[in-house]
This record gives structure tokens, C-alpha cells and sequence, in this order.
């Protein structure tokens, strides 16, 4: 796939086509990925994420397994129910969006030093959009985390995505990327899967 061409809209198309409000209306207070998987999640934002630093958590829940030994100027959540957002402690304010129907953030150009989006990139269905608004809120030189395994509600997710291995959605991920704009891109394989869920992590810089 070219880095700078986008793919068509069937890529991007899923096997519910139903309202995604409807489908996320009912609060979900359960954790996607396992345990270790979770605490090297954990490991590498503690790494990554600049102590005091203003964090946007798009597409999050009622956890966004920040280490709790760290303390930021600000974290933003984004989500698809108010009720898991309103129940996840490390979020200073949160907003509810479906980026499906509107990618655009309300949020201030610049605002943010890192961005996270944990196991949630492979239901948007307007990536390049997306992707380009977190890059505007991102302050020059500010990481993009975007973390997955290969757990999913599989009807939600967009065609592209289920037709590709976990290397291949790496690369997808990092094409998005580089159509964004970002740079410095890595992929990190952060468990393995071989005694739970496996996880990779796509950073790369605004």
C-alpha cells in the first residue's frame, strides 16, 4: 500500500452497518487485553509520556492504564459512552464523539504533549481524518501511541483491518500515520502472545 495514497472507501466498510451510538450505548466496564498485556501497555507510557505532561486518551474507557505513579498537567478522554468515561479516575475532562460521523476534534491546536489510542483504531471508518486532527492538538515533537491486539467486535471493524495479519495492521496503522504527517514511526511488540493476548504498540511523532 502507498504511504500517500488513501485507500478506497471499502476498505473502510463493516460488516454492521448499524448506528454506532446504539452499538456503544450500553456501558462496557470490562478490560479488552489481559492483564500482562495491560502492565506492558503500562510500562511503555511510563516510558514514553513526559511527567506533567497534557494528555489527550482518545477512544477510552473507564481505565487508560496510565501508570500510577505518574502524575499529568491534564488528561482528555474521548469515548463512545459517558458512563465508562465518567467512571475512569485519570481523566481530568472527557467528551463523547463518534469520530465516524465527525473526525474533527474540539479541541485546541497545540493543546497536547502525547496522545494514546488503545485497541480502538480498527473501527475508524475515517482514519485519515482522525489522524490528522490528533496531529493538530499535538504539540511539535509529541507522541502518537496507538496500541492494538487481535481482539475486536469483529462486525464493527473495517474490512481492511480484518483482512490483514498483526504485521500487516502495523503497517496499515503506520500508513495512516504517514499520511498524517507523523514521523519517527516504530512498531513495538509488547507481549507476545504466547501465554495471553498479544499487543503491539505504533508510536511515532507529531
Amino acid at each position: 500500500m502507498s504511504d500517500d495514497t488513501a485507500l478506497p472507501p471499502a476498505a473502510f466498510a463493516k460488516d454492521d452497518r448499524g448506528d454506532d451510538r446504539a452499538f456503544y450505548a450500553s456501558a462496557r466496564l470490562v478490560t479488552h487485553v489481559d492483564d500482562d498485556a495491560i502492565a506492558a501497555l503500562t510500562r511503555l507510557y511510563r516510558d514514553r509520556l513526559p511527567v506533567g505532561a497534557r494528555v489527550l486518551d482518545l477512544m477510552s474507557s473507564w481505565v487508560s492504564h496510565l501508570p500510577d505513579d505518574r502524575r499529568y498537567a491534564e488528561v482528555v478522554g474521548h469515548g463512545m459512552n459517558a458512563d465508562e468515561l465518567a467512571a475512569n479516575p485519570r481523566l481530568d475532562r472527557w467528551f463523547v464523539q463518534d469520530l465516524n460521523t465527525d473526525p474533527a476534534l474540539p479541541l485546541d491546536t497545540r493543546a497536547f504533549d502525547a496522545a494514546l489510542c488503545c485497541v480502538g483504531v480498527q473501527y475508524l471508518q475515517q482514519p485519515y481524518e482522525v489522524f490528522a486532527e490528533v496531529r493538530r492538538v499535538l504539540a511539535p515533537g509529541a507522541p502518537f501511541i496507538v496500541s492494538y491486539s487481535n481482539r475486536c467486535f469483529a462486525t464493527k471493524a473495517v474490512a481492511v483491518w480484518r483482512s490483514l495479519d498483526m504485521n500487516g495492521q502495523a503497517s496499515l496503522i503506520g500508513h495512516y500515520l504517514t499520511h498524517a504527517g507523523f514521523g519517527e514511526m516504530e512498531a513495538r511488540l509488547l507481549a507476545d502472545g504466547a501465554r495471553g493476548d498479544p499487543l503491539i504498540a505504533v508510536v511515532a511523532r507529531a
